[in-house]
C-alpha cells in the first residue's frame, strides 16, 4: 500500500440561475452539488490506494435576474417567505409568494399574473391582467419596507400596468362611467383615470429588477416584440399597441406629465408594460442580474471559492449581451467559470467572450427533451455534476 498524501479540497460556489420550463435555480444547485459529491474519490479515501484523494465542498447560491425565481432566490439566500393570494392573469385566486427580510421586499410578476398561472395554460393576449401583481405590490407595502424590488418577468398580459395600478386604487372608467378591470382589451375602452395618493410610496424606494430595454410601444415595444409570445395575433399585436397608446394619451390628461416620455424610456415594455407603470410611480430600474447579485452577496460568497459553477437554460447570443451567466462569469475574479446548460447554441471558440472554461449540456448526455421533464433533467445534473468532481480531483 502506498503512503498516504494529504487531502485537498476544492470548494465550489453552485450559482446557477433557473431551467425555465424544467427546475428552479435551487434543483438546478441541489442537482449539481449531489453528482460533485459524489465523485469519485470526493468520499475521501481509496482503499485500494490508501490514498486521500481529496473532496469537493459545495456551497450553493440559487440565483435569478429579476424574472420569474427572484423570489425563490431572495428566499434560498435567507429572506424569509410570505404568503399572500392575489388574482391571477385572469382572475382566479392564486397563491402568491414575496421575499421579506425586514428591510427589502421581492415581488414578481411570475408568481402573481405570469404565463405559467394561466388555467389550463391557455393563452389570454387580451384578457389578461397584471392586477395580481399590484395586489402583491400592495400587500408588500403593508409590511412598510425600506425598498420594494419589483422582479418583471414572464408576464401573460400587455395592459401596461393598468391592472396593477387598479389594485392600487387607481380607477379607470369607460364613457358610461363603469369601472374597468384592467387588461389588454380595457386599454381603448379607458374614458376618464382617477389618480390615488399612496403616502406609502413616498418612504419606500422601488426598484425595477429587469434587462429588457424596450421601450413600451412601436416595432420594438411590448406588443410588437413579447405579443406573440403570450399568443397575440398581428391583428392583437396591433391592437394592443394601439391601446397602449390611448394610455399614454388619458394617463396625460390625468395629471402624469412624464407619462409620454416615460412610454419612450429602455425598460417601459419590461412584463408586457408592467415597466411603464412602475415608472409612473418613480420606480428606479437597475440590471436584474447585477442587482440580484448584490442583493444574494455573490461577490463575497465567490471570495472563498475555487471554482464558480453557473448556467441556465440555453447558452446562447442572449447570454453574452449580458444575462446572468455573463454577469457571473464576469464578476468571479479570474476563477475558472464553468457552465451547465440545457443547450448551448454558442461554438467552442465563443466561450472565451464570457470567461468560461467549459460548457457542458443537458443535450449532450441524452437524446430525449430534457426541457419539461423535471426529472430527466435533475438525472443530467446529477451526471454532469459528478463528472465536473472528476475532473476537479
Amino acid at each position: 500500500m502506498t503512503a498516504a498524501t494529504a487531502p485537498h479540497t476544492i470548494r465550489a460556489l453552485i450559482a446557477p440561475d433557473k431551467f425555465k420550463g424544467s427546475l428552479t435555480a435551487g434543483e438546478v444547485a441541489d442537482a449539481l452539488a449531489g453528482g460533485l459529491r459524489s465523485a469519485k474519490g470526493s468520499a475521501g479515501f481509496s482503499a485500494a490506494s490508501g490514498t486521500v484523494t481529496g473532496t469537493v465542498h459545495c456551497e450553493l447560491l440559487p440565483l435569478a435576474d429579476g424574472g420569474d425565481g427572484s423570489v425563490d432566490a431572495a428566499v434560498a439566500s435567507g429572506f424569509g417567505r410570505r404568503s399572500y393570494t392575489v388574482a391571477g392573469p385572469t382572475g382566479q385566486p392564486a397563491q402568491a409568494g414575496i421575499a421579506f427580510d425586514g428591510v427589502t421586499a421581492v415581488v414578481e410578476v411570475a408568481n402573481t399574473c405570469g404565463l405559467g398561472l394561466l388555467p389550463g395554460g391557455k393563452l389570454q393576449p387580451l384578457e389578461a391582467s397584471s392586477r395580481g401583481f399590484g395586489e402583491a405590490f400592495l400587500f408588500a407595502l403593508s409590511l412598510n419596507p425600506a425598498r420594494i424590488i419589483l422582479a418583471l418577468g414572464g408576464s401573460a398580459s400587455t395592459d401596461g400596468g393598468m391592472g396593477m395600478l387598479t389594485a392600487l386604487g387607481y380607477r379607470f372608467r369607460d364613457r358610461d362611467g363603469r369601472q374597468l378591470y384592467g387588461s389588454g382589451r380595457a386599454l381603448a375602452q379607458i374614458d376618464s383615470i382617477e389618480r390615488t395618493a399612496l403616502p406609502e410610496l413616498g418612504d419606500t424606494e422601488l426598484i425595477v429588477a429587469s434587462d429588457v430595454h424596450n421601450p413600451l410601444r412601436g416595432p420594438h415595444g411590448a406588443p410588437a416584440v413579447f405579443g406573440p409570445q403570450k399568443g397575440a395575433s398581428a391583428a392583437e399585436v396591433a391592437a394592443l399597441d394601439e391601446g397602449l397608446g390611448h394610455f399614454v394619451a388619458k394617463l396625460s390628461e390625468a395629471g402624469f406629465r412624464e407619462a409620454a416620455a416615460l412610454a419612450e424610456h429602455e425598460g417601459a415594455g419590461s412584463a408586457g408594460g408592467i415597466g411603464y407603470a412602475c415608472l409612473l410611480l418613480g420606480a428606479r430600474q437597475v440590471s436584474g442580474a447585477d442587482y440580484f447579485l448584490d442583493l444574494l452577496d455573490f461577490n463575497t460568497r465567490k471570495n472563498t471559492c475555487d471554482v464558480v459553477i453557473t448556467g441556465e437554460g440555453s447558452i446562447d447570443e442572449q447570454t453574452l449581451a449580458g444575462k446572468l451567466p455573463a454577469a457571473v462569469a464576469r464578476r468571479s475574479g479570474g476563477r475558472p467559470i464553468i457552465a451547465v446548460a440545457g443547450r448551448s447554441l454558442l461554438p467552442r471558440e465563443r466561450w472565451s467572450e464570457i470567461a468560461l472554461a467549459r460548457v457542458y449540456t443537458l443535450a449532450e448526455y441524452t437524446d430525449q427533451d430534457s426541457s419539461k421533464d423535471p426529472e430527466l433533467s435533475a438525472e443530467l445534473l446529477h451526471r454532469i455534476g459528478r463528472d465536473i468532481g472528476e475532473s476537479l480531483l
